[in-house]
């Protein structure tokens, strides 16, 4: 199968025409009825005015939705088709029409449109500055002639006129551009500056002065900005070319060495030759006079290649630099090498020491033999199980050991959190402390029995229960009498 059409594609030739398609002439391959309510049109600058939103918005802005139909014919044409005669009139009744500022053309349908179809929109121009003496019909539409073809003069000799200007309606050439003056000449070997406004002209090349680009994109900014360019391009070549010679024309040097053999060496980065060097050779060659010219021109010219020829030379006779020193020391100033390659995996292999024992059974045997270390302290708080339980809580935060919260996030790591414990006695001390204080009595002195008196309690003793009362009664008796003692007042004073 593929044999065969590579034969039939081989058998094709390129010269070949391809014959054109015939349409044919019925009436269902025919839009004419359809298209004679219809107008076309295209836009002027593509880039800003694009076909989707164009077919949308026109309808709305003509007061037209759903008595119109858009249809883009490509990227630049158009075509709206009305439901009747007078929408269609009423819209190119508006004069010149606007999508996104920018200007559009517009025509009725032709079956058969003529080469300057879509070419030409009318507009209404404002002419001013008009000279005294040519205020007349004939004179205004020769002024109009100047901007486009004139179709209408609104201009009345009868009545007063209010503005500095007379209004004409002219079928303009969207190829030519908006010019906003004219001098003309009058008689008598005078000038004037004829002034042009157009109506409803919203956006337009401030360059040029023509509607189908901005300014951004004219020609002729373009054309300007390449010039800029290429004389800015020829003049950093023109530096950089007087750049290069390092001999000048006045230069005792010129002629007696090469620019190749002065400059900037471009693989060091250093002069090929150190200034104080061609210094004492200009100093050499000024002060020779007569013959003695040639003779020192030629020893400089003869030094310089000797000395170019072997490195030693150049280094310390040309270019003034120290010899390096050579050493038999070889580890002398040794120091260490960090490879950062990709294979980063060899090399700590390599570097790591071989164990058998795994990290985790080490970490473990590390925590055990740190308990056995630390198990004397268990001595100091007794050997009951709260002591031991409360011992072994600080072997938590041996490093080997984990436990919740016991590490903490740090811009360098997790590191491991450090607790202040507390101190406080075991639970076994403080039970025989509190044991050894319960078994203390504290007697009465003489003074404590005298200010101890019917009706009061004594401070730190225990509430008396009530006579008669079964030892399940929690109530303490309420001393009804008070005795009072002379000269001393109420108890409650």
């Amino acid at each position: 199968m593929s044999a065969a059409m590579d034969r039939a594609l081989m058998a094709l030739s390129l010269d070949e025409e391809d014959e054109p398609f015939n349409m044919p002439d019925l009436p269902g391959f025919s839009s004419r009825e359809e298209n004679t309510l219809s107008l076309l049109g295209r836009v002027l600058n593509p880039e800003c005015q694009k076909m989707p939103g164009l077919i949308i918005t026109m309808p709305r802005k003509w007061h037209k939705e759903g008595k119109v139909r858009g249809v883009a014919l490509s990227r630049e044409r158009f075509q709206f088709i009305f439901n009747n005669e007078h929408d269609l009139r009423d819209v190119l009744d508006k004069g010149v029409q606007t999508y996104n500022e920018w200007p559009i053309v517009l025509e009725r349908w032709v079956e058969d449109p003529p080469d300057d179809y879509l070419q030409y929109v009318p507009l209404w121009v404002r002419i001013g500055n008009i000279p005294v003496n040519y205020y007349s019909s004939e004179a205004i539409g020769a002024l109009g002639d100047i901007v486009g073809k004139v179709d209408v003069v609104a201009f009345d000799p009868s009545k007063p006129i209010i503005h500095d200007y007379v209004r004409v309606r002219v079928f303009f050439n969207v190829a030519n551009p908006l010019r906003t003056s004219k001098i003309i000449n009058l008689k008598g070997g005078k000038t004037a500056n004829i002034h042009f406004t157009y109506e409803n002209i919203q956006k337009r090349c401030f360059t040029c002065f023509r509607m189908n680009h901005e300014k951004g994109s004219c020609p002729l900014t373009v054309r300007q900005r390449k010039e800029e360019a290429e004389t800015r391009r020829n003049k950093i070549l023109a530096e950089r070319e007087q750049a290069k010679l390092f001999l000048s024309k006045d230069d005792p040097l010129k002629g007696v060495l090469d620019e190749s053999q002065v400059g900037i060496n471009p693989l060091t980065g250093r002069p090929k030759i150190a200034l104080p060097v061609l210094e004492e050779m200009r100093r050499y060659l000024i002060a020779s006079e007569g013959e003695d010219i040639a003779i020192r021109e030629e020893r400089v010219r003869t030094s310089v290649k000797e000395a170019e020829t072997d490195p030693v030379l150049q280094r310390s006779v040309l270019r003034l630099e120290p010899i390096p020193t050579i050493t038999r020391d070889l580890n002398k100033g040794k120091g260490f090498v960090f490879d950062y390659t990709s294979d980063k995996k060899g090399c700590q292999s390599k570097s790591l020491p071989q164990t058998s024992e795994k990290l985790m059974s080490g970490a473990i045997k590390a925590g055990q033999r740190s308990q056995i270390l630390s198990a004397p302290l268990l001595l100091e708080y007794g050997r009951t199980e709260e002591s031991t339980s409360s011992t072994s809580k600080g072997f938590n935060d041996f490093p080997t050991v984990f436990s919740a919260g016991s590490c903490q996030a740090s811009p360098s790591g997790e590191v491991i959190k450090k607790y202040q414990r507390r101190r406080r006695p075991s639970k076994a001390k403080r039970a025989v402390k509190k044991a050894s204080l319960n078994s203390i009595v504290v007697q009465p002195g003489p003074l404590e029995m005298i200010e101890h008196r019917d009706g009061k309690q004594v401070v730190g003793s225990k509430k008396r229960k009530c006579e008669g009362q079964n030892e399940e009664g929690s109530r303490t008796t309420v001393v009804k009498n008070q005795k009072v003692i002379p000269n001393e007042g109420s108890p409650t004073a």
